[in-house]
């Protein structure tokens, strides 16, 4: 399966969902994130919220649309960046109302990844995947 996260910079919510689709999904999910308006730059505050819990988000780098291989993703979630994510070719498309963290304090930035985790293992069983425990 083929899924796509995309949010406004890539630097924070897309990236973090990128990371839980592998997470979760291992080796049935081929998980991506691209930005309608990339940053350049991983948010620092997301590293450290991913590194709370284990995963190391510094190998990941802030990608544009056009970065991400022009292919059919079986799902698309976007994350605020409306109009310019509906060129994006998938089965199944969903807009996630969950916030930017990008100004939040550590507290509540922990609160938005965690919505992005439910968010994403809800989906991967929605898709019939089965997602890793613990992830």
């Amino acid at each position: 399966m083929k899924v796509l996260f995309v949010c406004v910079e890539n630097s924070n919510r897309s990236q973090m969902a990128e990371a839980f689709a592998r997470i979760l999904g291992g080796s049935n999910v081929e998980a991506f994130s691209a930005g309608s308006k990339p940053s350049g730059v991983v948010n620092p505050k997301a590293i450290a919220s991913m590194q709370e819990i284990g995963y190391d988000l510094t190998t990941h780098k802030s990608k544009s649309l056009a970065d991400i291989p022009n292919v059919h993703f079986d799902f698309v979630a976007t994350m605020g960046c409306g109009d310019s994510c509906e060129n994006v070719s998938g089965s199944k498309k969903v807009d996630w109302p969950i916030p930017d963290p990008k100004h939040l304090d550590p507290e509540q930035f922990g609160e938005v990844r965690d919505q992005v985790r439910e968010q994403v293992r809800l989906q991967l069983q929605k898709m019939g995947i089965s997602t890793i425990i613990g992830g």
